[in-house]
Formats: C-alpha cells, structure tokens, sequence
C-alpha cells in the first residue's frame, strides 16, 4: 500500500514568510508530510527547476451575478473556475448578490444552485447586501452570518445597489455585533452623478469619460466616509479596489490612528491607465476597460507599487467582473444605450486567469516585490482575512493539497485566445509576462498540467468556513 497518494518532489517551497527545498507528501487531499527523499507514492510531480507556491486565493471575483440592465455576465461557474483553475487559482470567492426588493436568503439559495457540481476549484460565497429591510438586518444577515457566510459586501455607488449613510451605519451595527468582516466599494454617488451630467451637457460620451466621471478625488471622499462610519460603529471593513494615492492616503491614515481598515487592489491598477480607455482615438473600444474604480494614470500605478511594498495593501484580488464585448441582441458591453453614454457601459473587466502571472511579472519578476510578498498578497492573506486559513491559503501538514508548480522563466504574450474566460477579450492583450503556472493541484488532484486543464474534473466545491 502507497504511503502517499501524491509526492511532489524536487521544487522550491515558497511561503508568505519563507522558501525552502522540500518534498511535499499528500494523502486524501491533504499536506501529511514535508521532507525529504519521500517516496512510497501512487503519483511523483516532478518540481525541479520549478517553484511550488499555494494555490492562489482570488479574494473578489463575480460569477453568474444578476444585472438589472438586461447584460449578461460571461462567466458561469463552470468557465469562471476553469479560468481561475489554469490561471493558478485554487479558491475564489464570488458574490451571492441580493437583488432590491428580494430576500438575501434566497439569494444564497439560487447561487448555491448555480454552483453545484459546476465548480473546477474551491469556493466560498461572500453577500452583496443591496436591500437591508428590517427582514435582513434582524433575520436573515445575523443567521447567514452565524452559517458561516462571515463577509459581505455594500456599493456607495451605483443605482440599484447603493446604500445610503444611514443604511451604511445599518449594516456595519450588524457586521460588529455578529462579527462579520464588511467589504465596502467606495465611490462618491453623488459626485459621479455631477460630473456625469457636466459631460453628457458638454456631448463627451465616449467611454474614456467614464474614468473622468469616476474621479479619484470621488473614490477619495468615499474611501474616507466609509472609514468615517466603520470608526463611529467600530467594525472592521475592507476597502476593495483602491486604484491610487488618494484613497490609499485614507487608509494609511486610519491604520496610523489604530483603526481596522484592510485593503485590497488590483491587476488593472499596476498594468492599464485610463488612456486605454479612448480606444483607438477615443472610439467605442474603450469600453473594453471601462471598470469602477477605472485605471489612473502612472504616478497612481508607482503609489500602487508603493502600497504592496510597504504593507499598505493586504490583498491582491482580480475583481473579476465579466462581461463579452460583442453579446447577443444587446447583452455584452457594446449595447445600443451603452453607445448613448460611458455611463450605460457595463462595469467591468475579465482577469481572473491573468491575476498571478500579471503580478508575477510586474512584481516579482521585475525585482518590485518578494516572492514571499507575492505569496502573501494572493494566497495566504485571503484566506487568511476571510477565514479560510490553515486550510487554505499556505504550504502546512494538514492542510489541503492546493498547490502550483510555477514556472518562473516561462515568457508568454497574453492573448484572448490562449484564455479559459466567457468573455470575447482580455483587457490585457499583448502584455509580455515572465512566469507561468505549469501545473495545479486541487486537494491531492492534478488539475491542470503543462498548462492544460482537465476540462472534465469539476473537483471544486462550497467550502463551509464554520467548519474551519
């Protein structure tokens, strides 16, 4: 009988505090052994010449999200794992939207739905609290709270999902008595709202002034009230795509002050600029990066860089957010209204898949950041932040077997077609990247090797975070 299911053998184990030359032993899906010469194993990895990191954890991603404008996202469950899967991921973390006017239970319910059986890697469910009736905050945010659903998210921005002041305040008295962790998109509705109309006055409409609407000294304001509201409640929150120096600003003044403010960026804010929103001479192919918060400009990618050098950012996440360019009869982001006005185009781009090696390159490969660092910011301090930690997130006996044989050399050209997403584009086309993952393992089983996944093996499930 074989002592080990699987051995990887001969690589460099790479942690969020330490690398090492180790052989990792693994039996029912878990990490029972770390040493050397193991053998006695049904399967041998062979890790030489390779790096063998945990497997990514994508903090922010949506998948099979309900619209209100008639668009459709581009991924379901299924590709939206599958994407994930080959791009190094072994856990996401979508969003169980509650939509106005229904109940946040059965929004849990019909997202469970979705994924069941559809899944290439591990899930956990954040909440989207759009609609916090007296039902919600008495009955339904509490009890999801207490079955293990310890995070959800509130928008100050957008019509049908924002939250006022007072709702704000609502739903962080809740997070802090049930001790759940609120993530909070921060951008100035009303102030979105004015300069909106200023342009649509002025017939500037293309989708590059979608990232003029969207100011920074908006998601500034915004970044500051939120914090504002969670010191008054006294509840922890996590401020999810910062895109520069301002709002950055805001948080390290509140960690100065002892508050508990995390912060999470993103790929789109180290690698595009709000130039790529005018397309090619300010056409309609802007749209393609229209996302909120939009790309600024360099001095905010080198405030970025500063951020996730200097501890400012504990998260590294996607924000995946789907949408095809070109959808059947008016359900991608080229739309007859999203041709009216930037503010019709749906917010949104692709990048789960393109996260690690995005970072990898910039950041490690260009001597930015540590590979510890890397580490840190996709994988250990995710799981770590949301409760999923030992089990996932790190290289530790008697955690899951999520792991990725990373190749550090590997040069590669980012191109649509090479992607496992929904979506008819990558925003990142072109981009030359150095580093790759080459094979992922998920709990004890391979599920992508040399690059290519095992489009049959849907391994991935819900993961209770109760049971942790």
């Amino acid at each position: 009988m074989s002592e080990f299911d699987l051995v990887v053998r001969g690589g460099t184990i790479v942690t969020a505090s330490d690398r090492f030359r180790a052989d990792l032993g693994i039996r029912d899906g878990r990490i029972v052994q770390i040493g050397h010469d193991l053998s006695g194993a049904r399967e041998v990895l062979d890790a030489t010449g390779r790096l063998v990191l945990p497997g990514g954890v994508d903090a922010h991603v949506h998948l099979a999200q309900p619209t209100s404008d008639g668009t459709i996202m581009a991924d379901d469950f299924d590709s939206g794992t599958r994407a994930a899967a080959a791009g190094g991921s072994t856990t996401v973390l979508p969003f169980a939207l509650q939509e106005k006017g229904k109940s946040l239970r059965e929004a849990v319910r019909d997202y469970h739905a979705k994924a069941e059986g559809n899944c290439h890697v591990d899930v956990a469910f954040h909440l989207i609290v759009s609609d916090p009736t007296p039902q919600v905050l008495g009955q339904e945010l509490p009890a999801l709270i207490r079955d293990g659903y310890s995070s959800f998210k509130v928008f100050m921005t957008y019509d049908d999902l924002r939250l006022t002041d007072a709702e704000l305040l609502d739903v962080f008295e809740v997070a802090r008595r049930e001790k759940a962790l609120v993530m909070v998109h921060a951008e100035g509705h009303d102030a979105i709202r004015h300069i909106t109309r200023k342009l649509e006055a002025a017939g500037q409409t293309a989708p590059y002034y979608h990232a003029i609407a969207h100011s920074e000294i908006a998601e500034r304001e915004a970044t500051h009230r939120a914090i504002s509201h969670a010191q008054l409640v006294d509840v922890p929150i996590v401020i999810v795509h910062v895109s520069g120096r301002d709002p950055m600003e805001q948080i390290q003044w509140a960690r100065k002050r002892g508050l508990r403010v995390h912060a999470e960026t993103c790929p789109q804010y180290i690698a595009l600029t709000r130039d790529d929103l005018k397309g090619l001479n300010m056409d309609f192919e802007g749209a393609k990066y229209v996302c909120s918060p939009p790309p600024r400009d360099t001095a905010a990618q080198e405030a970025i860089w500063e951020g996730l050098r200097d501890g400012t950012f504990d998260l590294f996440s996607s924000d995946h957010a789907p949408f095809r360019y070109q959808g059947e009869a008016g359900t991608g982001k080229d739309n007859p209204r999203a041709r009216t006005s930037f503010k019709w185009v749906p917010n949104g781009i692709p990048g789960i898949e393109t996260r690690l090696p995005i970072l990898f390159s910039e950041g490690v490969s260009k001597g930015r950041i540590s590979i510890e660092r890397f580490v840190e910011l996709t994988a250990t301090n995710p799981a770590k932040l949301y409760g999923l930690y030992p089990r996932k997130g790190s290289i530790v006996v008697g955690g899951d077997a999520d792991l990725v044989l990373w190749d550090p050399e590997e040069a590669r050209t980012i191109t649509q077609g090479d992607l496992h997403h929904g979506s008819d584009y990558t925003p990142y086309e072109g981009m030359q990247v150095t580093g790759w993952p080459q094979v992922v393992v998920l709990k004890g089983q391979v599920v992508v090797r040399n690059g290519v996944v095992d489009t049959d093996a849907r391994r991935g499930g819900h993961i209770d975070r109760t049971a942790i």
